[in-house]
């Protein structure tokens, strides 16, 4: 999995962004999308499509199987290639398990700058990819590459749920309990990085849950308990769980203190590390959130790579979740919960 850092190439000084704070900020995102239902016709068999920012769109198949698809790419989050393709594909594969569905098969997405980095470099990209589709039971079986002004890497990826099992953003209910499956502070470490200022002890640790597998969200499939599902990635918390949020019709309410956070989140906030996307973030969907403190914003709109699921479940199962979490070696507890909808879609408490 975790292969030992190349000195030799630093992957992240050939790109302006890093990993999901690419992202194009929430707000120019729904400027460019418009309305789909004014320009699209109607397709009975499109069980999930963009209408509610959920993580990958899904295809009725036979009334009993639906078919999951969807992409997910972007420049280099750390500098090693081969540990690069991994998170990439990892969080490419994040979003077929956020539907609760199960991958069947990845292609992948190139961009390579031939010119400035050889193609030996992108071959060990391709390789960290490769192993992590491993990981998931899936090949990695094709794909398409573009000769590009700076590296770019992720997968398109075919998956498949029962249709009754799929898991949504949108389905979340009044009283529901949060849970993050892993912590938060992947853009205020990856920044420290690209700064030379972060300890290898804290990259290494934020590399591993990069690496890991958001599979439990296939597992969660079939627990009913569990109401909604969502990655969380480049709009950071907060601005996924106001898509949850938005998309349930319903207004939610966290705790900081009971936030999973890594433990060198208090260092880099410090110091601060906070990513571009962290402003881009909050300036497309502060004005939806109530927030007892200035200084929780670098933590709520961190942009995350390869993130954790983010689940809203019923609160009196809420005990059965957490040992079947801690069964898949997952110790999680609840830092908010979903409530009546209110004049802001998130309530920040400390």
């Amino acid at each position: 999995m975790l292969k030992k850092m190349k000195e030799k190439i630093k992957l992240t000084q050939y790109s302006h962004g890093a990993g999901c704070g690419c992202k194009i900020a929430p707000s120019v995102l729904r400027e460019i999308l418009g309305d789909p239902k004014a320009t699209a016709p109607t397709f009975p068999s499109l069980l999930v499509g963009n209408e509610h920012s959920d993580d990958a769109a899904v295809v009725d198949l036979d009334g009993e199987t639906a078919i999951v698809s969807t992409t997910d790419f972007f420049m280099p989050i750390v500098d090693d290639p081969y540990t690069f393709g991994g998170i990439a594909a990892t969080n490419a594969l994040s979003d077929i398990y956020a539907m609760g569905a199960q991958p069947i098969m990845a292609i992948a997405i190139l961009g390579w700058p031939i010119a400035t980095l050889p193609p030996e470099v992108a071959r060990e990209v391709l390789n960290g990819g490769r192993e992590a589709c491993h990981r998931a039971g899936i090949p990695l079986a094709g794909g398409h590459s573009i000769d590009a002004p700076e590296p770019i890497f992720g997968l398109a990826v075919t998956g498949k749920v029962a249709a009754s099992n799929i898991k949504r953003n949108s389905s979340a209910k009044e009283g529901d309990l949060l849970y993050l499956s892993k912590p938060l502070g992947i853009g205020m470490v990856t920044t420290a990085q690209k700064r030379g200022v972060a300890k290898e002890e804290d990259l290494v640790q934020a590399m591993e849950s990069m690496l890991r597998l958001n599979e439990v969200g296939f597992l969660a499939s079939g627990w009913k308990e569990v109401h909604a599902i969502t990655d969380v990635t480049g709009f950071g918390l907060g601005g996924h769980l106001l898509e949850m949020t938005q998309g349930s019709g319903l207004s939610a309410s966290i705790e900081i203190s009971k936030l999973p956070l890594f433990d060198f989140v208090p260092h880099y906030l410090s110091m601060k590390c906070y990513p571009g996307g962290t402003d881009r973030n909050w300036k497309s969907y502060g004005h939806h959130i109530q927030c007892s403190r200035t200084d929780y914003i670098p933590i709520i709109a961190d942009p995350q790579t390869s993130g954790g699921l983010l689940f809203a479940v019923e609160q009196t199962a809420s005990m059965e979740f957490e040992e079947k979490m801690q069964e898949h070696s997952y110790k999680v507890r609840p830092f908010g919960q979903m409530m009546t909808k209110q004049r802001y879609g998130l309530l920040v408490n400390d």
